[in-house]
């Protein structure tokens, strides 16, 4: 398998992780994609994946899979018993809502921030910047970061009782949040209580050992 990523990209790094869970690092070759560079918008890039996002996992006969959530349920199925999907249809559905939840109200509402609010990947590649939208976005980030500290006030994951893609997805949330110094609120008691016990999980402190390279 090949994986066109960027080591440090919040996105990639669910990737990363979902493949440390699974012990797949070692069947895969990384190809980095640089993004303050903009190499993820160029033509030779947009013909792998059209949204132009990373990352993204080539298998054989050129076929190409974008997307966090498509790529991990895809390495799931690869080795064993899904341990990160779900094995009932109860579970693979609260997961999968879930992550999406934690897509919408956190992890994308913190891109959106960052590209719109912030200096971004820099004026070669931020186009176009909506200031209000990203300030909007990032008060919306913040009331996500509200919603799963209540779930986690009452479940040790955030999609039940095991380590799930959907934490993964939290997880990547809060790799953004450090980029752009968004802390969490402290009155997220569970919040933080969690994020500590998941950086004790060898996939996720070796991904967050992983220093930026300079731009």
């Amino acid at each position: 398998m090949k994986i066109y990523d960027w080591p440090t990209g919040p996105y990639p790094a669910r990737v990363r992780i979902a493949l440390a869970e699974k012990n797949l690092l070692s069947d895969v070759e990384f190809v980095p994609i640089n993004l303050w560079k903009g190499e993820h918008k160029t033509p030779h890039f947009l013909a792998k994946n059209y949204s132009g996002t990373l990352p993204v996992l080539e298998l054989d006969h050129e076929t190409y899979l974008a997307e966090c959530t498509a790529i991990t349920v895809y390495l799931d199925a690869l080795n064993g018993e899904p341990t990160l999907t779900g094995q009932t249809p109860r579970e693979k559905g609260v997961i999968h809502m879930m992550t999406k939840r934690a897509e919408i109200e956190m992890l994308d509402a913190i891109s959106v921030y960052f590209h719109h609010a912030t200096p971004g990947l820099g004026p070669d590649v931020e186009l176009y910047q909506n200031q209000e939208w990203g300030l909007r976005q990032r008060d919306k980030a913040l009331r996500g970061m509200h919603y799963f500290d209540a779930v986690l006030r009452k479940q040790p994951f955030i999609a039940g009782e095991a380590f799930s893609m959907a934490d993964i997805a939290v997880i990547g949330g809060f790799i953004f949040a450090a980029i752009v110094e968004f802390p969490i609120p402290q009155e997220c008691v569970a919040l933080s209580t969690w994020f500590a016990r998941m950086q004790e999980r060898p996939s996720v402190r070796k991904q967050l050992a992983i220093v930026p390279p300079k731009h």
